[in-house]
């Protein structure tokens, strides 16, 4: 598989007999792109609901906030999210003015980052996410608990407002520092990111504490055996047969109160680790096999020091610069350093805990639906609507629920084994006209430009300096993680914020999706292990097992073996 690239001319693109697509009016004129970076795979009904009415939602709202000359349009066909961008306007001498008016709007913000977040973003959210804890799920009448949904739904809309406020500053910052830098030195791809590196940041205190928890596991032979032993699931039922088992599974639950609501990828779909701990119980499990050495605040520590040596370093070579020019370098770098921070912070305030308790009170439907019999299982509550989901809840008797449920399933079932196109739509006649934002969209997703020449050499964007050789794992979920060893290449369509601990096991990280911006470029370079993002199609080109080299700096994997 290989991605497409825009024709000479707008064409259009055959869509596969064994995936029709049904487009509204103008929508075949569009060029749609499979979003593989944070939805993979195929997404169930309720979820749609989630990306139109609140990921789609909030885009639209920020766009409109920062008067961006574009607009984003997400579909769902048989599953598999597709979205597409497109001008505002094709005519180049307003494309500028609203360019110019664009970044009147986001300068600002940009200069105020850290501001807002502390001020006005982190405490909004916090009141959302409070709210929908607060609520008494077990105590409410079927009433109630609809009328929770409705008020959890307006909440989350709002919330993905708020997400998408907070990301396009905070991404375009880092974007931009990165392009002055280019601009002042004779730097190379990365040399702009150590300047970033080493700050402290939700994903890496959940590292911290992960290692944490697996030093206090080595402090009992009996823990430490039945980790080394027992299947991640099995742990916890193992652990309650001892004095030193039931202090561990206190500590866990200490660690799951403050991080466990969020899941190990974005959607509804997956359990958060409060119901389910055992993908963080096989992180702990790797982390047992490790050396004090190896405890990530070390490793922060070191890339700390490193980013003072390189600002230093950049002050003394802008020793002699207009003042103008330095006053500029240092208002955007504080603004870049602080707005990497939040591309990763607001992902657990946001797209974990927030939308963890949004699940929390859909599973709470699901459970009363299943012991009515409407449905058969809590989980069924995710292949419906919300409108069906209030109309089985008032209507128990008459409720054809299950049946809808089973059709849906049965539906995705027989696409989930077709190769859904990477795009769909229109080409359009060349690339988007260059403007700060559309650099930081190939920042965040590029893909290779042209076909690599030699066999067996698979081609992505550069995410992290270096070389690694080792034994291939294909990794599509952290339950597969089981199988990921040191010194391994970890080899994913994508990776979410909670995969970042198998950043400390892996030798190299390479993915089909994601640019220099992505999360997995940015982790891997925290902990200095070469990635190389956005290949399209190395989850399919390298087997499992296979030996294969990454080199980060040319953005080349080669399968050797």
């Amino acid at each position: 598989m290989t991605a497409t690239l825009p024709a000479a001319s707008p064409q259009a693109i055959p869509v596969p007999a064994d995936f029709p697509v049904h487009f509204a009016p103008g929508e075949e004129r569009l060029f749609w792109e499979r979003e593989r970076t944070h939805f993979p795979g195929q997404v169930l009904p309720l979820e749609t609901e989630l990306i139109t009415e609140g990921v789609a939602h909030g885009f639209a709202h920020a766009a409109r906030r920062y008067e961006m000359p574009v607009r984003t349009e997400v579909r769902v066909h048989h599953g598999y999210v597709y979205a597409a961008a497109a001008p505002t306007s094709t005519v180049p001498a307003e494309l500028g003015e609203l360019a110019v008016r664009t970044k009147a709007q986001l300068a600002p913000v940009i200069g105020r980052l850290g501001e807002l977040w502390h001020g006005r973003w982190l405490p909004e959210i916090r009141e959302h996410v409070a709210a929908m804890q607060a609520i008494d799920l077990i105590g409410a009448t079927a009433a109630e608990l609809l009328a929770h949904y409705d008020e959890a739904r307006a909440r989350m809309r709002r919330v993905w407002e708020l997400h998408f406020e907070i990301v396009f500053p905070s991404y375009l910052a880092v974007s931009e520092f990165e392009e002055l830098y280019r601009e002042l030195f004779d730097a190379g791809p990365f040399d702009a990111y150590r300047l970033l590196q080493g700050f402290e940041s939700k994903t890496t205190e959940i590292g911290a504490d992960l290692f944490r928890l697996s030093r206090r596991a080595l402090e009992s032979p009996t823990v430490t055996a039945i980790l080394e032993s027992e299947a991640a699931a099995d742990v916890p039922c193992r652990l309650a047969h001892s004095v030193a088992g039931l202090a561990f599974l206190a500590a866990l639950d200490e660690h799951l109160a403050a991080y466990g609501n969020r899941s190990q990828m974005w959607g509804l779909a997956w359990p958060s680790f409060v119901e389910d701990p055992s993908a963080l119980i096989k992180i702990v499990k790797d982390y047992i096999g490790r050396p004090d050495s190896a405890y990530p605040a070390r490793e922060l520590e070191r890339l700390a020091a490193e980013r003072d040596k390189a600002i230093a370093e950049a002050r003394a070579r802008l020793d002699g610069y207009p003042a103008a020019i330095v006053a500029q370098f240092e208002e955007m770098l504080t603004a870049a350093q602080v707005g990497l921070r939040l591309t990763e912070d607001h992902g657990f305030y946001i797209d974990g805990l927030a939308v963890s308790c949004g699940r929390r009170i859909i599973m709470e439907l699901g459970r009363r639906l299943a012991m009515t019999g409407v449905l058969d299982a809590p989980d069924d509550v995710l292949m419906l609507l919300s409108d069906e989901i209030r109309a089985a809840a008032e209507d128990l008797i008459d409720c054809e629920a299950q049946m809808l449920v089973e059709s849906r399933r049965g539906s995705l079932r027989r696409y989930a084994q077709v190769e859904a196109p990477l795009a769909l739509g229109t080409l359009p006649p060349g690339p988007p006209p260059d403007s700060p934002m559309a650099r930081l969209v190939s920042k965040f997703g590029a893909r290779p430009a042209e076909e690599p020449a030699e066999p067996g050499v698979i081609r992505g964007a550069a995410g992290s300096a270096g070389k690694a050789r080792g034994t291939a794992r294909i990794v599509r979920s952290l339950e597969d993680a089981v199988g990921l060893r040191a010194g391994e290449i970890l080899v994913a369509e994508t990776t979410a914020p909670p995969w970042t601990p198998l950043f400390a096991i892996a030798a190299a990280v390479v993915t089909d999706t994601g640019g220099v911006l992505s999360h997995c470029a940015v982790v891997a370079r925290e902990y200095a292990i070469p990635a190389v993002v956005g290949t399209v199609n190395a989850t399919a080109a390298i087997g499992d097992g296979d030996l294969v080299e990454v080199d980060g700096d040319a953005g080349t994997v080669r399968i050797v073996a």
